[in-house]
């Protein structure tokens, strides 16, 4: 079988394209030409015209300011499709209209990615909400609500590199959030709560709160969550919006095989 696959013909340039687009994913964010060459072994020249045409397709997105390359619409099209074969997706997106209309909030489902935290699934609510997260979007760890129970419940070998590359880039008095003591702190809460929440760290005048949902071995295998007005949402862990979520996030973790002591 391994002589037949090694002497089958193939095309060159589409293997040399899917080397680029390892290199994004190794980088783990948009970068500069010659870094994702370098990873990808390829002299800059070569690299950058397949990069154009991998932009032209979608697959790749540059970034008109930095003119930095990322993972492209595309890309994040084609791992979506992969990820709806997982049943975590079939039994959370089932629930998210009844949580929706329940606490009458814009409500997510996050799957976890090698870039971070991935929206899959949005139902908006009849209350309008001017926010940049949209299905596709890649969240952030440390500063929102889906991110932090990520990074609670998940391995911390998986979220190490993310959370230093956010430590880094961190400016002004977000600079507090990323000390290694504030992160456990934060981190240790949410495991204890089982809940996260933010207030405008995000999105100014935008709240949210996060619920993880577990699979039959006890892993976090997605995270739903809730977004709202500040003036509207309100993110007492012991609140309506609280309890609503969680109630949801377990009732799905139940579905998938979850089991408490």
């Amino acid at each position: 079988m391994s002589t037949k696959r090694k002497s089958q013909r193939g095309i060159q340039s589409v293997e040399v394209a899917a080397g680029l687009l390892r290199a994004l994913i190794a980088a783990g964010r948009a970068a500069p030409l010659k870094d994702i060459a370098g990873l990808a072994r390829l002299h800059p020249g070569k690299a950058h015209r397949y990069l154009v045409s991998l932009t032209r397709t979608g697959l790749v997105e540059q970034d008109a300011v930095t003119g930095h390359y990322g993972i492209g619409p595309l890309s994040i099209a084609l791992g979506l499709a992969g990820l709806r074969t997982i049943d975590v997706v079939r039994c959370a997106q089932s629930r998210l209209p009844a949580l929706r209309d329940a606490i009458d909030e814009t409500v997510l489902l996050a799957l976890w990615s090698r870039q971070g935290p991935v929206v899959f699934d949005l139902e908006e609510s009849a209350r309008p909400v001017t926010m940049n997260v949209r299905v596709g979007s890649i969240l952030p760890l440390l500063t929102t609500a889906t991110g932090r129970v990520f990074a609670a419940f998940l391995p911390a070998a998986q979220t190490r590199a993310l959370i230093a590359a956010e430590r880094a880039a961190a400016r002004g008095p977000a600079t507090a959030l990323y000390k290694q003591q504030a992160v456990e702190t934060l981190l240790d809460r949410t495991r204890k709560i089982g809940l996260a929440h933010v207030s405008g760290d995000l999105v100014p005048g935008v709240n949210a709160l996060a619920a993880p949902v577990f699979d039959h071995k006890g892993r976090i295998g997605a995270v739903i969550g809730a977004l709202g007005r500040s003036e509207e949402l309100g993110v007492a862990f012991d609140g309506a919006v609280a309890r609503a979520l969680k109630r949801a996030a377990d009732a799905i973790s139940r579905r998938l095989g979850f089991r408490t002591l």
